[in-house]
C-alpha cells in the first residue's frame, strides 16, 4: 500500500491486518516501486497524489515492466482526465477518499477474486 498520509496508511493497515491480509505499507509511489521490484504482491493499493511519485506515475511503471498486479487507487481527487486520456493507466478499481470501511473491503475482495480467476484461467490454457 502506498499512502503519504500516516493515519489513513496505519489505520488501512490495521484494517486489513484485521481482515485476515499481510500488508507492507509505504509513504509514496518511489518507496512502493522499490518494493515492489523486491518482493511479489498480490494487490497494490494506492494514493494518486504524493511526494516523489504519484499513483500514476506507479501505474505506469507497473504496466511497462509488465507486471501483472492488480491496482486499487484510493484518492480524494481521481485522475479522470488521465485515465480517458491513457486507458491503460486505469486500475482495476478506484475509491473515492472518504470512502466507508465495508465498501474498501468489499473492493479489495472483489478485486482480488477477479486477479486470481484470472491467474486460474491463464494457468489453465492446453496446448497440443
Amino acid at each position: 500500500m502506498a499512502e503519504d498520509d500516516s493515519d489513513i496508511r496505519r489505520l488501512t493497515r490495521k484494517i486489513l491486518n484485521q481482515s485476515g491480509y499481510h500488508v507492507e505499507a509505504v509513504e509514496d509511489g518511489a518507496a512502493a516501486w522499490d518494493a515492489l521490484q523486491a518482493n511479489h504482491y498480490d494487490l497494490l493499493i494506492t494514493d494518486n497524489e504524493m511526494p516523489r511519485m504519484s499513483g500514476c506515475t506507479l501505474i505506469e511503471l507497473i504496466h511497462t515492466a509488465q507486471m501483472s498486479l492488480p491496482v486499487i487507487m484510493s484518492s480524494a481527487i481521481l485522475p479522470t482526465a488521465e485515465f480517458i486520456r491513457r486507458p491503460w493507466l486505469k486500475p482495476a478499481a478506484t475509491l473515492l477518499k472518504p470512502y466507508r470501511l465495508e465498501e474498501f473491503l468489499n473492493t479489495v475482495r472483489n478485486v482480488l477474486r477477479a486477479h486470481s480467476s484470472v491467474e486460474e484461467q491463464s494457468n489453465n490454457i492446453w496446448t497440443k
